[in-house]
């Protein structure tokens, strides 16, 4: 390995998400570690690409740009709601050609295969339904929902970004995977009970933790997750 190349984090954003999605985080990250937001087609810098629909195709496109990224230095996945889902199948992929993360770290999801009470397909919804469930669900600034040139843009990226989790719902099945996870919800979250679940899809250890906060309980917690995310990359730096 080259020492002088940086430690690497990757980061894959929520659905709706940007490569700008975790800005805020930046800062709380030590600058000797490579911080590297991914972003998917149809948004951010990215605006001119088909939108994906499909979670074989975003693993793909995620698994393309990590391998065009990799400086040959070790690495940590991160990922938020969609991103955590994602991040379980992407780590499999990475797995498979012998360049695994030294960890995945996951937060606002209780891992693949639980469904909240109310079981709805969300991006088949009518705009009046979409945007009440855009609502509930926070992260969207109310402007987006009220303002209809805001909405005509953002809506169709999330109803794709939920449309790859929900038309194949759990294909991870049975996806076990050798890097140790950890794993962060807010304890508002309907189902933060459930995070022990991230367990079933690890050969080795799960660690967890419950912040304050509802799903987008990490924009109230940026020192924290910084500090978590850091720690498990020191950790991997020691090994």
């Amino acid at each position: 390995m080259d020492t002088n190349n940086r430690f690497q984090l990757f980061l894959l954003h929520f659905a709706g998400g940007s490569v700008y999605s975790y800005d805020f985080l930046k800062k709380h990250i030590d600058p000797n570690i490579e911080f590297i937001a991914l972003e998917l087609p149809g948004r951010g810098k990215r605006f001119s690409e088909k939108l994906l629909k499909t979670k074989s195709e975003v693993i793909e496109d995620y698994f393309s740009q990590i391998k065009k990224l990799r400086n040959n230095a070790p690495y940590v996945l991160f990922g938020h709601s969609m991103g955590a889902t994602i991040g379980l199948s992407l780590t499999k992929r990475l797995e498979a050609i012998g360049d695994p993360p030294e960890k995945l770290i996951v937060s606002g999801n209780p891992g693949p295969g639980i469904k909240k009470e109310e079981d709805i397909i969300r991006y088949l919804l009518d705009d009046f339904q979409f945007k009440e469930v855009l609502e509930k669900l926070g992260g969207v600034p109310r402007e987006v929902l009220d303002n209809d040139e805001l909405y005509e843009y953002f809506a169709p990226i999330m109803r794709a970004d939920f449309e790859c989790l929900e038309k194949y719902f759990f294909s991870e099945k049975g996806i076990r995977i050798n890097v140790p996870i950890f794993a962060m919800m807010g304890n508002e979250e309907e189902l933060y009970t459930r995070i022990e679940n991230w367990g079933n899809f690890t050969n080795t250890d799960l660690e967890f933790k419950i912040l304050k906060g509802n799903h987008f309980f990490i924009h109230e917690h940026p020192f924290e997750l910084g500090n978590i995310i850091m720690n498990c990359c020191q950790a991997s730096i020691e090994k």
